[in-house]
């Protein structure tokens, strides 16, 4: 008998923990008979069809989230036509609430488990096994009803699933350790459990250990709000920050409004890009806020974020949604500007999704809420902000990815926006532009988008074009050590002559480059870069960078990157006062 269980991820680099916690929990013992498949929704539907079918199962389990469910629905009837007879259960948060819609859609479909599965399948899979009837079985719904509630699931039952990492490779580790949210933001499914369960230190210490062991690149935290049981936090934080092995980044969801000063002491401490902390801000409108059921004070948020920010160590992305109920278009534009002005490495600026079984799901008629008919169910329109404000905060959205969130123009983001009245509106007028040109549907490559960007400052203030040109030239080799020299980059054959006399002196006698002795001065030169400016383009304060100077050179070393934001070390190697310092 073999039971196969289907998850299709949103990304190749993603995994889907469900299946294997599924498999795992049954047993090694019965390795043999379950049978993972993993895809991606950029398969081919035909291509998932022969891969499920040359797989011959004879009975299939599918993991449904809003990323992939549209695509599952398009295969379930095929999957009956090409093995007919097979029986077919769905599980996973997409189809845990109106099940019996979705029983009634596709007759083809056995049933479906409910809520947390691993119990539940090792019980549904034995009796496969041992032809028993599972109508008994907690958990399931059935065609005739539901079968009940299963209690949850004590945290130390749950398996590891990492102790051989080779079917991970190249992908992100994904880990838990409590599951559960004290709060109950109403557009969150994980409002539905306000009980929070955490795994046993013991535990989590070998598991982190393991982790550590194998210097896995990174590993993602998916506990919905990590912080929340504010000594298990401390635990795992000062676990990781003792053991620290110089490779391994962790990433964690917090909520930054209940941080004390024992937690921002651990992590002000701890090596640069050892922690990711992601922090959903969501809006700053309290009316909003209080809809909503969160409790957060902005002003108390921003302060934590600025400590964090104050030793440089910790990366710190913000997330804000439109579409919620009493934000209109200029509500949000001011809470933009407010979670911008934090200065997040990431800024993610997402869509009230409408979830079966979230509160909100049930509150659409009285916010006057328009949402997809299909996953994701994104918001449309709301009382407050209508369809073409959407699509126009979903231009931003963009822009926003592509020149905040890509790290690639903070340099000349940082001027760029004193030309405007507020953050939020310069990637407005940005969209326009893209909008008006094409870009949106003829996307440019990543190098054009320098241009593009040179060109619209410059048309705003065609005074700053050699300012604007440097800045972005300055961006560009922080980032990387090109062969080819981008056009918008000044030329810098007039100065070869002072750069080559400098690689043949640190050749001789390194200054500034003693990581690279033994290296000729023509190997130093590719190994690193040197750019003549006459802006102070190393300053990080607008202003600053706006004062013309006589000139000066800057050395990008690219074996010493920021490890927040992979910028490379920028050197001020002479100044107007033949100075020398560090950036």
């Amino acid at each position: 008998m073999k039971f196969l269980l289907i998850g299709i991820n949103s990304k190749f680099i993603h995994s889907n923990p469900a299946i294997h916690y599924l498999k795992a929990y049954v047993g090694e013992q019965y390795k043999e008979q379950i049978e993972l498949a993993e895809y991606t929704i950029n398969h081919l539907k035909e291509q998932i069809l022969a891969d499920i079918y040359k797989r011959q199962p004879d009975v299939m389990g599918f993991s449904c989230y809003i990323w992939n469910f549209q695509m599952i629905q398009e295969l379930l009837p095929e999957i009956s036509k090409v093995l007919p007879g097979r029986e077919i259960w769905l599980g996973g948060p997409e189809v845990s609430f109106e099940g019996e819609a979705v029983l009634r859609q596709f007759p083809g479909v056995t049933g479906i488990i409910q809520g947390e599965g691993e119990e539940t399948f090792r019980e549904l899979f034995l009796s496969y096994l041992q032809h028993r009837d599972y109508r008994s079985i907690k958990g399931l719904l059935l065609r005739e009803g539901a079968t009940g509630m299963r209690e949850e699931l004590a945290m130390d039952e749950l398996p590891f699933l990492y102790q051989d990492l080779k079917e991970y490779e190249n992908r992100i580790i994904y880990y838990e350790t409590s599951r559960g949210c004290p709060y109950h933001c109403t557009y969150c499914l994980s409002s539905v459990e306000r009980k929070v369960r955490l795994r046993g230190r013991d535990k989590v210490e070998q598991e982190l250990a393991c982790f550590l062991r194998q210097k896995v690149p990174q590993v993602k935290f998916v506990d919905r709000t990590f912080n929340c049981n504010k000594e298990h936090a401390l635990f795992v934080w000062n676990y990781i920050k003792e053991h620290d092995n110089g490779v391994t980044n962790f990433h964690f969801e917090v909520a930054a409004d209940i941080m004390d000063e024992r937690q921002l002491a651990v992590l002000s401490d701890m090596r640069p890009g050892l922690v990711q902390l992601e922090i959903g801000i969501q809006t700053t409108n309290e009316k909003t806020l209080r809809e909503i059921d969160r409790y957060a004070d902005t002003g108390h948020i921003a302060q934590v974020v600025e400590r964090l920010q104050r030793t440089g160590n910790i990366h710190i992305h913000l997330d804000l949604i439109a579409g919620l109920p009493y934000e209109d278009y200029t509500s949000f534009i001011h809470s933009f500007n407010q979670i911008y002005a934090m200065k997040p490495e990431q800024l993610q600026l997402g869509f009230l999704k409408v979830l079966k079984g979230a509160p909100m799901y049930r509150l659409t008629q009285k916010y006057g809420i328009a949402y997809q008919e299909t996953p994701p169910y994104e918001v449309l329109y709301t009382n407050w902000l209508s369809y073409e404000e959407v699509l126009k905060l979903k231009r931003v959205e963009e822009m926003v990815e592509i020149y905040y969130n890509s790290c690639q123009f903070a340099k000349t983001l940082l001027v760029l926006k004193e030309s405007f009245e507020s953050p939020f509106r310069m990637f407005e007028e940005l969209a326009k532009e893209y909008e008006a040109k094409g870009y949106f549907v003829n996307t440019p490559s990543r190098n054009y988008r320098y241009r593009i960007l040179l060109d619209f400052a410059a048309s705003r203030e065609p005074e700053k074009e050699e300012l604007f040109r440097e800045l972005l030239t300055c961006d560009y080799y922080l980032r990387e050590n090109a062969k080819s020299r981008p056009d918008f980059c000044m030329d810098l054959l007039p100065f070869y002559r002072e750069i080559s006399d400098f690689y043949e002196k640190e050749e001789k006698c390194p200054q500034h480059l003693k990581d690279y002795q033994g290296y000729h001065a023509k190997q130093m030169m590719k190994m690193t870069h040197m750019e003549r400016f006459h802006y102070p383009v190393w300053e990080e304060d607008a202003s600053k960078i706006m004062r013309r100077r006589t000139g000066a050179y800057v050395l990008y070393d690219y074996q010493k990157r920021n490890p927040l934001t992979m910028d490379a070390k920028m050197t001020l190697i002479l100044g107007e006062n033949n100075e020398e310092a560090t950036s």
